[in-house]
């Protein structure tokens, strides 16, 4: 039976079991995975190599909060042009802020779970040479 310890920071991901419980590394892969498009729960690669996941969830996080920082810089001078009103450019600009804090967090979960899989893996290979 899988118990759930202190998390280890406030950004761990709450539905990630921390590492040491039992099936810990399928709750993060669940939860990585998740955070990637649809269509790469079929690149079996990635769903069988956990370091790999987590590798490919932060490049994606990285990208993601890129494309919403350069949407919400640009908003004031391209909205317009495209009809847009100003009340309405105010709340996307409030959207993606939240959204950005949302990301970063996120991206948080991801380094630490990432750190954790390193972590994990190295013991693994510790006691496979003794």
């Amino acid at each position: 039976m899988s118990h759930h310890r202190a998390p280890i920071s406030t950004d761990w991901p709450y539905s990630v079991t921390t590492p040491g419980n039992r099936d810990w590394e399928s709750t993060a892969v669940r939860w990585l995975r998740d955070l990637l498009p649809a269509r790469y729960a079929g690149y079996t690669t990635l769903t069988r190599h956990p370091v790999l996941l987590a590798r490919h969830a932060q490049l994606q996080i990285e990208h993601e909060i890129r494309a919403v920082r350069v949407a919400m810089q640009t908003c004031r001078a391209e909205l317009p042009t495209l009809g847009v009103a100003d009340p309405t450019i105010e709340s996307t600009i409030r959207l993606y802020a939240v959204e950005l804090d949302q990301l970063s967090r996120l991206a948080r979960g991801v380094r630490l779970i990432n750190e954790a899989l390193l972590a994990s893996d190295q013991a693994a290979r510790r006691r496979a040479r003794v």
